[in-house]
């Protein structure tokens, strides 16, 4: 069961690197149309498919990448605007079950993901040496975390659902 929560291992902070900030950046930017390619022709039955036992369907996971990753934009521009700001946290599993999450098609969510990661890019890549070090407090983890360390988790946490999605592909031969 942990290889299908942790299909990639559980996120492990890493000390900056420039070798690290380019793969990280890399996985921002290339991450909707990794999500697109993973769901490429899945029909109503297969989207509506958990990826393990007891965890959100593809359909759920696709909409809340969007979710997560708006936040995350957010986060960075609040990051880098205010001192040390404290995020806000929100229940995902709530929202995984929300009306447009329920009743909306995944590519709305694809469709976010580009225009939100295209944005979200032109932050990141303008991000200069010192300013990775900004900090933002995180309720949900009850820690400051710095914008490198942020940068990290969700890069990790687009792979890591790509991963679930994928995963659930190759054990089911679609």
């Amino acid at each position: 069961m942990n290889n299908l929560s942790f299909p990639i291992g559980k996120y492990i902070e890493q000390p900056f690197s420039d070798a690290l900030l380019k793969q990280w950046l890399l996985d921002i930017e290339t991450l909707p149309a990794k999500i697109e390619q993973a769901i490429a022709n899945l029909d109503e039955a297969q989207l509506q498919t958990p990826y393990r036992p007891g965890g959100w369907t593809v359909h759920q996971l696709v909409h809340h990448v969007a979710d997560s990753h708006m936040n995350a934009y957010i986060r960075f521009k609040l990051g880098l605007t205010e001192n040390n700001p404290t995020i806000k946290p929100y229940d995902q599993d709530a929202w995984a079950t929300m009306a447009d999450t329920k009743n909306l098609p995944v590519n709305i969510s694809t469709t976010i993901l580009f225009a939100v990661h295209k944005r979200w890019m032109e932050v990141l890549k303008n991000i200069s040496g010192h300013h990775w070090e900004r900090t933002i407090v995180h309720p949900e983890y009850q820690k400051k975390m710095t914008l490198w360390e942020l940068l990290g988790l969700y890069a990790w946490h687009g792979r890591h659902h790509v991963a679930h999605i994928n995963a659930l592909r190759e054990r089911n031969n679609w």
